[in-house]
């Protein structure tokens, strides 16, 4: 069951701090005799946070947020795992940090007396489950480690193709730590809640959530931050301590983690070709029923005998802007033929929506809502965006997730040739 952590004000716990925290860089010696050099915000107070950074490596809104902590006296502490083990800083680094190095950092951590909490994101929080496994296994009477604090976590292999199921890293499942989760609306991770969640508890840890609406993943750094991402950004501090304040009302946990379950599988990263490919799944549809901005039902079984693009998008979603002008033009070419795009909103508000396809992208095709995910869940979309090809006996015959140019010849052959069967 998944435990929603109440949204109270966040006011009183802001902090309007006129000086800013320096860090300072600190050796430190773990137990294996190794240096690893972190940036640290020395504070006083009884709490410390180790925030590990993700794929994109150290931001410095974090290194802000950080000062922000250390005003209010929680210690922070940034290793550079990525310098330290000479690894580049993208997503396929994440799976060669060694563990040994995480459960080093919290020893030493605990070392001081001090509550440890472990903070990350993305594709951070990998190597982090893997380290604080470790660390339990070899300290399993310590209370010092308190917890796990996850910003928009990615739990999975790979986003896997289209009809194909997503597999959970096993990690995931061996994790008996408090967790706290941060995650925003405007996601593709926030539709895997149900899934990940329940993995999460397997292994014995308790889970709470919090929703972050109305903003998308890294929004505390983005480039092309809207004025609300911002306006949250800012709030990040607060987000932090009410998450550790919670955590800390728990019982440290000392119950063992388990031991005998396979941790090796590796983190898939690889960038795939965007290219329409046979559809490898059942190829029956699920049933799609949906109203459209003009609240008229849409059935995909009213088009059979034609052939449909049917395509999960968002307007948050930069690469569904991106394709959203060729899917218009795609649908230009082919006005006058046996062919239909339906595109099916996730969840936005029909306001928005409208907003959005005259002012930002101009489209006429059909815009269907599937207000609650239901349709989402149904069909498996994994990621943001994804297209299914489905031909005049209502069968889908190709798939495709991520962006493309819509009306290029590769595109437009192989729908010619599913128009002509």
């Amino acid at each position: 069951m998944i435990k929603r952590f109440p949204e109270y004000s966040l006011f009183f716990l802001l902090l309007f701090c006129q000086s800013v925290k320096a860090a300072s860089e600190y050796p430190l010696t773990l137990s294996d005799g190794s240096e690893l050099l972190i940036e640290r915000y020395m504070a006083a107070g009884e709490q410390l946070f180790i925030w590990l950074a993700p794929e994109a490596g150290l931001q410095q809104a974090e290194r802000n947020t950080a000062s922000r902590l250390a005003e209010s006296g929680i210690e922070v502490w940034y290793p550079d795992l990525f310098e330290a083990n000479f690894l580049p800083v993208v997503a396929s680094s994440m799976d060669k940090i060694p563990a040994e190095q995480l459960a080093g950092l919290v020893e030493a951590a605990s070392k001081t007396g001090k509550q440890v909490y472990v903070v990350t994101s993305g594709r951070g929080v990998i190597p982090v489950l893997r380290g604080l496994r470790q660390w339990q296994t070899q300290h399993p009477s310590s209370d010092s480690l308190r917890g796990l604090i996850l910003i928009s976590p990615k739990f999975f292999l790979e986003t896997p193709e289209p009809g194909q199921a997503a597999e959970i890293m096993p990690v995931v499942k061996a994790s008996n730590l408090p967790i706290f989760v941060m995650q925003p609306d405007k996601s593709p991770w926030w539709w895997k809640l149900e899934q990940t969640i329940p993995a999460l508890e397997q292994g014995g840890s308790e889970v709470f959530v919090r929703a972050l609406n109305g903003v998308r993943d890294r929004f505390y750094y983005r480039p092309d931050a809207t004025a609300f991402e911002d306006t949250l950004a800012e709030k990040l501090p607060s987000l932090l301590l009410q998450a550790a304040k919670l955590v800390s009302t728990l019982e440290p946990k000392r119950q063992a983690v388990l031991s005998k379950q396979p941790l090796e599988d590796k983190i898939a990263v690889t960038k795939k070709e965007r290219e329409l490919k046979v559809y490898g799944g059942n190829p029956t549809p699920p049933p799609l029923s949906l109203l459209d901005l003009f609240d008229k039902r849409l059935s995909l079984a009213d088009y059979k005998g034609k052939v449909v693009l049917v395509n999960f998008w968002a307007s948050w979603c930069p690469p569904c802007v991106y394709e959203m002008p060729s899917m218009q033009r795609l649908a230009d070419k082919l006005r006058d033929k046996p062919f239909e795009i339906l595109a099916i909103n996730m969840a936005e508000d029909k306001a928005t929506i409208q907003r959005f396809v005259t002012e930002t992208v101009q489209v006429d095709f059909p815009i269907m809502l599937d207000s609650d995910g239901t349709a989402l869940k149904n069909w498996g979309v994994f990621a943001f965006p994804t297209t299914y090809v489905i031909g005049k006996q209502g069968k889908i015959r190709y798939a495709l997730f991520g962006s493309r140019e819509w009306d290029e010849p590769d595109v437009l052959a192989v729908l010619d040739k599913l128009m002509s069967e």
